[in-house]
């Protein structure tokens, strides 16, 4: 009988000492970590003409967001979307990671709950057929079967969306008129270069949105190295649309760029709050502007690059805002809404935290037709 009872006391401890070995932190690739169909279901390009063509919806609102996790903050997050009457969200990867106590028992996020956990967080808030997309993270390779098939219910269940290739990875989508990338590069996968490019180029769509989850190290603040390379970002920039990333658990955001690699910022449209969109041509650069919004819910880190922690930043003057915990930030989400004022070129754009302060505004104008 006393063995039952020792064995009762300390099953517990055996179980987390084993999840924990199976668990270490580290943002290496996850390709080591779980066998993922990378085999794009298409193999083409081809996006249909009208639906390309169609002009954006008039205040479009779009939320962004990545590092979530399935806790409280996350669920506050999600409350603020739904309270600044979002229309969709755009998920940066690392989905439902990283701090439930099913991470220590199973290891890592590979046990199938973690997904439907996650899911049922979003249903419970923002309800089951709510336009939600997303790219995949690092911490999301365990279990990118389960995840991937609850995004691709929310598109199935949605007349208003067309989605080509392989969903969070290697695919494309448009959503009222908005056009957006969701990609594995720098996580999983290859040829994310040319598909990106060729997906770009055969858009003729206005607003164009780059997403993954990773970062090169001078497109983010904290303490991430490349991972992405700089073609994929160039290629964007070329093609006049916006990049968005995660992975480095804190929210910033450049001026416009006419170089990424070199962090140049425009000559002319260099203000904190006017950012200025365009597609290179011989006479011009293209420009756009980066930002990691990387605060959904989960653990919010430092701002390691480019200080002081206040305006004016260091670096090349590049970043707009910085909000980290240097700066005491709290979870929250940046808001787009697009055609505003009656005026299809424009969008403005907002970060506001669960506490709803408004941390960084501005406008962007859309120079690409």
């Amino acid at each position: 009988m006393q063995y039952y009872k020792k064995l009762f006391i300390f099953m517990p401890l055996i179980l987390i000492f084993v999840g924990c070995s199976l668990s270490k932190e580290n943002d290496s690739n996850i390709t080591t970590q779980t066998k993922i169909q990378t085999k794009d279901p298409t193999s083409t390009y081809e996006l249909t003409t009208s639906t390309n063509s169609k002009q954006i919806t008039e205040n479009l609102k779009v939320a962004f967001i990545a590092d979530q996790g399935i806790n409280e903050k996350a669920e506050k997050v999600l409350q603020l979307i739904k309270d600044e009457k979002t229309d969709m969200v755009i998920h940066a990867g690392d989905f439902g990671c990283c701090n439930s106590i099913i991470k220590y028992l199973y290891g890592r996020e590979s046990y199938i709950g973690t997904a439907l956990d996650w899911d049922a967080q979003i249903t419970n808030i923002l309800g089951p057929n709510f336009p939600y997309f997303g790219a995949i993270g690092n911490h999301d390779g365990g279990n990118w079967t389960t995840y991937q098939k609850l995004l691709q219910q929310r598109v199935d269940n949605n007349i208003d969306v067309t989605c080509f290739g392989n969903l969070g990875i290697k695919s494309t989508c448009i959503y009222k008129g908005l056009f957006f990338i969701l990609s594995g590069v720098g996580e999983i996968g290859d040829n994310h270069n040319s598909y990106i490019s060729n997906a770009l180029e055969n858009s003729d769509a206005l607003w164009k949105i780059c997403t993954w989850h990773k970062n090169q190290k001078e497109m983010q603040i904290g303490s991430k190295k490349d991972a992405v390379g700089w073609e994929p970002y160039e290629n964007c920039r070329k093609n006049g649309a916006i990049i968005a990333s995660g992975h480095s658990h804190t929210y910033s955001r450049t001026k416009t760029l006419t170089n990424t690699t070199t962090q140049e910022v425009h000559r002319d449209w260099n203000q904190r709050n006017e950012i200025q969109i365009s597609k290179e041509t011989e006479t011009q650069k293209g420009s756009t502007f980066v930002f990691v919004s990387g605060i959904g819910g989960e653990s919010i880190r430092n701002q390691e690059r480019c200080k002081p922690t206040t305006y004016p930043y260091g670096c090349n003057n590049e970043w707009a805002k910085i909000y980290a915990s240097n700066q005491n930030a709290k979870p929250g989400a940046l808001f787009i809404t697009f055609h505003v004022d009656g005026d299809p070129t424009k969008a403005k754009g907002y970060f506001k935290n669960i506490d709803n302060e408004i941390i960084d505004e501005f406008i962007i104008h859309n120079f690409t037709k």
